[in-house]
């Protein structure tokens, strides 16, 4: 929902430095490993309590992920790079739960929920991406050159990542949070099914 908004912010400075990075020959897809290299970090920071810490490794790893895609416009995103790209964020996600889980028992119920809401989410978002391919649907492009369609929701990236800053400025509030952040995921989840009979439906028409 906030990724529109917030890629007018900050598309402008992370083209110019994916640019300066491309014209010295960085790979994209490098970039893309060294960013869940380092977001994977966060497990045992997370799980030794550090949270400070492991705020900052979430933020780092998110500017990475900016600039591995700011790198790739410059010769056009390609299937690979899109695909190491997904499966890295997805991965990254998944870590910043096991994290919370490791750092005490309490937690560890409401980060297997927020997985399983996160599992919800990825299948549903590259799902409706196969649909939208197999039907050659256009993307609107909202959210940047992408390659391959992007599904919208009421819960993206942004508001992925602001949770998790919630989650290390408040942990003992992990619990209600996660609870909360998972009710959201679903309800994107079904939110893009529902979106996908009514794009299959009206196409049979």
């Amino acid at each position: 929902m906030l990724d529109p908004v917030l890629r007018r912010w900050v598309d402008p400075p992370l083209n110019r430095a994916g640019a300066w990075l491309a014209g010295r020959g960085v790979p994209a897809d490098a970039v893309t490993l060294a960013g869940l290299a380092v977001g994977l970090v966060t497990v045992p920071l997370l799980g030794g309590g550090h949270y400070g810490a492991a705020l900052l490794v979430i933020l780092l790893n998110r500017l990475i992920d900016g600039l591995d895609g700011a790198i790739a416009q410059q010769d056009g995103p390609t299937p690979l790079g899109g695909y190491l790209d997904i499966v890295c964020d997805m991965a990254f996600y998944a870590a910043v739960p096991v994290g919370f889980a490791l750092a005490s028992p309490t937690n560890a119920l409401w980060a297997a929920l927020l997985l399983a809401s996160f599992v919800c989410t990825a299948t549903s978002f590259l799902g409706r991406a196969i649909v939208a391919a197999q039907r050659a649907e256009p993307d609107d492009g909202a959210h940047g050159r992408k390659s391959f369609f992007y599904a919208a929701g009421f819960i993206e990236g942004s508001e992925t990542i602001l949770a998790f800053l919630l989650f290390c400025l408040f942990p003992s509030a992990f619990p209600w949070l996660a609870g909360l952040f998972a009710t959201l995921c679903f309800w994107t989840a079904a939110a893009r099914v529902v979106q996908t009979y009514r794009s299959t439906s009206c196409g049979r028409r």
